[in-house]
């Protein structure tokens, strides 16, 4: 858990992400590239997620060049094996549950060329227990300031976490966190 005492409320952030979430059911629900099962649509009742804790939304983080021993160009596997080449970007650090902990975030190469957006998939101690067993993302967003911001409350299931017929990247071993993120998504009595 971050420290709450610093987290100011914010109610048009919490109405923000009320009405993302919202948005992210009617997709779900209505789109003809939702990646519910036809036959999942029609009783489909959200997207669960926990309680929104604003105390997850990091600001003001710096991304630092990534320094581990593992080299900077891998093969990110991937739910269904075709292994995705990929970069280390870089890491950001940040303190929870009385400790500091890094999660890396990469940029995919496709067709040669380094896509400029950035990928953060990550596990914790939910996974596999509250959350998809094999993954959440999590946007990075750069503000304009040049500082970055994780915002937990945001983070979501792949769509293999809905179909099987998806093939989506899974977390690297670098970036397993051993707390319990209990912002955004999480699994509901479905499985989903």
């Amino acid at each position: 858990m971050i420290d709450e005492q610093q987290v100011v409320p914010d109610p048009a952030y919490r109405a923000a992400i009320a009405q993302e979430w919202a948005d992210d059911d009617a997709y779900f629900r209505t789109s003809p590239d939702s990646p519910l099962l036809p036959e999942e649509r029609e009783g489909f009742a959200g997207i669960p997620h926990f309680p929104i804790d604003e105390a997850w939304r990091l600001r003001g983080l710096g991304l630092e060049p990534y320094t581990d021993s593992a080299p900077v160009d891998f093969e990110m596997e991937a739910t269904r094996g075709e292994p995705r080449p990929a970069v280390r970007a870089g890491q950001f650090r940040f303190t929870a549950d009385d400790g500091e902990h890094r999660l890396v975030v990469y940029q995919f190469i496709v067709d040669g060329e380094l896509d400029e957006r950035m990928f953060l998939p990550f596990r914790d101690a939910t996974t596999g227990v509250d959350t998809y067993p094999a993954v959440r993302y999590l946007e990075v967003v750069q503000e304009g300031d040049g500082t970055w911001t994780l915002d937990f409350n945001r983070c979501y299931h792949p769509s293999c976490a809905y179909n099987p017929r998806y093939s989506c990247p899974v977390t690297p071993a670098e970036n397993r966190l051993a707390i319990r993120v209990e912002a955004g998504v999480r699994l509901g009595e479905h499985g989903h």
